[in-house]
């Protein structure tokens, strides 16, 4: 971890987002933290490109980022949630879904893949999920978190290959965290199994301990929090 000399951390406000950014500023790595409902500078919401522009320019103007991490996530909010059956699908929600999941990370990476340096070992990645994988879908339902997830690791895997032509060195990856004591899993939680819940600070120093364990080759894919690829 000590690696990194100045990460970003995008959904700093979320239970895994500001978990992450403690354990990074605990080994001494500088954090640049942003949020949706963070004010000022620290500003940035994936649903407005405008938004991550305005902090990309920021960042340009300081320490290149050899660690970017995008720790956001939408499952359900005050009117919706992941649909359980094909005729609770509903256009807007599922846009939503997209927006926040799939093409908000793409954008982060479309303004600051370019500011990270072109020489060294360099990592991006997007907190993804396993029920994004297809070959793994085995129960249906939750269409949108499903299909945007999927859609995340797709991204993840094309802005890979691109960015290799950059720096030979970097990594593009997506992580699943698990099913992590959060507002995004709460509701669902009744039906985790025991000793399947983590933490966030435990569900951060997981994943940075993933991280830290990446090769050049990784780069494209998705890993759960035990450093094992989850297949698309």
């Amino acid at each position: 971890m000590t690696e990194w000399k100045q990460a970003v951390v995008i959904g700093a406000s979320g239970g895994i987002g500001a978990a992450i950014a403690d354990a990074l500023e605990e080994e001494g790595v500088a954090v640049a933290r942003y949020a949706r409902s963070m004010a000022g500078d620290a500003h940035i919401d994936l649903e407005d490109e405008g938004s991550i522009a305005a902090a990309a320019r920021r960042i340009a103007k300081g320490t290149a980022p050899d660690l970017v991490i995008v720790a956001t996530g939408l499952l359900h909010d005050g009117e919706h949630g992941p649909e359980k059956a094909i005729d609770q699908l509903a256009p807007v929600w599922l846009a939503r879904n997209f927006a926040v999941n799939a093409i908000g990370p793409a954008l982060v990476a479309k303004h600051l893949l370019p500011l990270m340096p072109r020489t060294g070992r360099t990592i991006f990645a997007a907190l993804s999920a396993r029920v994004g994988s297809i070959s793994d879908n085995r129960m249906g339902g939750w269409y949108g978190y499903r299909a945007s997830k999927a859609a995340l690791n797709q991204f993840i895997r094309t802005l890979a290959i691109e960015h290799k032509r950059r720096n030979d060195r970097s990594i593009v990856v997506a992580l699943h965290p698990g099913t992590v004591d959060t507002a995004l899993s709460r509701p669902f939680q009744g039906h985790v199994r025991p000793g399947g819940l983590f933490a966030p600070d435990r569900a951060a120093v997981q994943l940075l301990d993933v991280i830290d364990g990446l090769k050049a080759p990784d780069s494209g894919k998705l890993f759960d929090w035990e450093g094992k690829e989850v297949q698309p």
